[in-house]
């Protein structure tokens, strides 16, 4: 290693304990949003298959929800799967659906989840799932439905406009059913029609590799959420890109409209 990467491992190493100690002086945000965006790009860079990349993908999930409980952010849901990646080549969707299915399995015999009293979410449709997916998301859920300390939601099979306009179908119903009347329906109660309403809204979403946009992610719940976005690629993502996405959260006045 040459010196002037040492320098630079140095640098940011202090800087990284810099931050630290700053944000935990500041208000974290309680519900974090992030789009895990990049894997098979990262994938590309590497000369790797771009399967390999989602397993980095997955590895670094792991790592970074560990950050986040070490600095106190209570609640994270992740960007998994989207209702556009049913477009993507079938053996990728089914590598990623056997990923995921086996992500959730371990989850379940990780002695972490106990001990950080995880509770898993997943929202979506679970129509286009396979059916082995569906029964394991159900076994999961039900496993760490015991626990509170720390809320992991994923969004599998999951589309922002898909998510509102069921919402709006199961409102209509209600109103010809007599169950509600048309007056009867606010934002408040509007949220009550989608797939978790015991969920705040997010306070921040970050999304990595460069593309600045949502994405059809949180489209309701985000409308007030502060966005950050990075160049990196998820499976490269450092703690310090971690905290400086935080830390920009902790600088900014949120006025909502005020």
């Amino acid at each position: 290693m040459v010196i002037s990467e040492k320098i630079g491992d140095v640098a940011a190493e202090v800087l990284e304990k810099f931050l630290l100690e700053e944000i935990k002086k500041g208000e974290k945000p309680r519900h974090l949003g992030i789009i895990t965006d990049g894997n098979r790009r990262y994938a590309a860079q590497k000369g790797m298959d771009p399967n390999d990349g989602h397993v980095k993908g997955k590895d670094k999930l792991e790592e970074v929800l560990q950050w986040c409980m070490d600095i106190g952010i209570k609640i994270v849901t992740v960007y998994g799967f989207s209702t556009e990646n049913f477009k993507r080549n079938k053996k990728e969707v089914d590598f990623l659906f056997k990923l995921i299915n086996r992500s959730l399995e371990n989850l379940m015999v990780d002695e972490r989840v106990r001990r950080n009293g995880m509770r898993v979410k997943v929202i979506g449709e679970f129509g286009r799932l396979p059916r082995y997916l569906v029964e394991t998301i159900k076994k999961t859920e039900k496993f760490t439905s015991q626990f509170s300390n720390f809320r992991l939601n994923l969004a599998i099979g999951y589309g922002g406009r898909e998510e509102i306009i069921n919402g709006i179908k199961k409102v209509v119903r209600d109103v010809m059913d007599g169950k509600i009347t048309v007056d009867d329906i606010t934002e408040e109660k509007f949220r009550d029609y989608l797939y978790d309403s015991s969920l705040p809204d997010p306070d921040l979403i970050l999304r990595t590799s460069g593309e600045e946009r949502v994405s059809n992610f949180l489209l309701w719940q985000g409308a007030y959420s502060e966005l950050y976005f990075t160049e990196v690629n998820w499976p490269s993502l450092r703690k310090i890109d971690f905290l400086r996405a935080i830390y920009s959260y902790q600088q900014r006045q949120r006025r909502f409209g005020k």
